[in-house]
C-alpha cells in the first residue's frame, strides 16, 4: 500500500511543472528528465538562454525551462524526447532549405546583404554554385538556410564569399 502511494506521488511530481525561479542554471550542470535520467549538460548560459548538450544536439532553451530537484537541474522531457523534437525541427528546416535551392533563386548573405543568384543546383551531389559580381562560388547545401522571413540565405558574409572567390581564382591561375 505504501509503495502504491509513493508511486502515485512520484508520478504526480514528475508531471507537475517546476517553478522557474527555483532553478540556478549554470554552465557545466547536469540536467535530468522527469524520470531522473540524464538528459545532458549545460554548455553555456547567456541572455536568458541556456545551451543544453544532449550528446546528439546542442539545444537552446530559455532558463525558465529548467527546474530544480534534489539531484540538480531538471526539465520535463526525456533525452529521447528532446533529441526527437530536435531531429524533427532540423529535418523540417532542411526540407524548406532544399525546396528553396533552385537555379535563379536570389540569395541573401549572413549580414543581410545581397549575396548573388544560384546558377547551378545539384542537391544529390551536394554541389551548389552561387554567382555574384565577383564570380562563381561552389558551396554545399549545409552552407544555406532559410531565415525567419522565409528568405534563402548563405551562411557567409560578403567578405567571406569574396575571399573564397579570390582563393579559387588564385588556385586556377597556378
Amino acid at each position: 500500500m505504501k509503495f502504491a502511494k509513493l508511486a502515485i506521488l512520484a508520478t504526480a511530481l514528475a508531471a507537475t511543472p517546476i517553478a522557474a525561479s527555483a532553478a540556478d542554471v549554470q554552465a557545466g550542470a547536469t540536467v535530468t528528465g522527469p524520470e531522473g535520467n540524464p538528459v545532458g549538460t549545460i554548455e553555456s548560459v547567456a541572455n536568458g538562454q541556456a545551451v543544453l548538450d544532449t550528446g546528439k544536439h546542442k539545444v537552446p532553451l530559455g532558463v525558465e525551462s529548467f527546474g530544480e530537484s534534489e539531484t540538480g537541474l531538471t526539465i520535463t522531457v526525456t533525452k529521447v524526447q528532446l533529441d526527437g523534437m530536435m531531429d524533427e525541427q532540423l529535418a523540417a528546416a532542411a526540407a524548406k532549405r532544399d525546396a528553396a535551392l533552385l537555379v535563379g533563386a536570389a540569395v541573401t548573405g549572413a549580414a543581410g546583404d545581397a549575396a548573388g543568384v544560384l546558377s547551378e543546383v545539384d542537391l544529390e551531389g551536394d554541389n551548389i554554385v552561387l554567382e555574384n559580381e565577383l564570380g562563381p562560388v561552389a558551396l554545399k547545401k549545409e552552407h544555406f538556410a532559410i531565415d525567419g522571413e522565409g528568405k534563402l540565405i548563405v551562411l557567409f558574409t560578403a567578405e567571406q564569399l569574396a575571399e573564397t572567390v579570390a582563393a579559387a581564382k588564385a588556385a586556377a591561375a597556378q
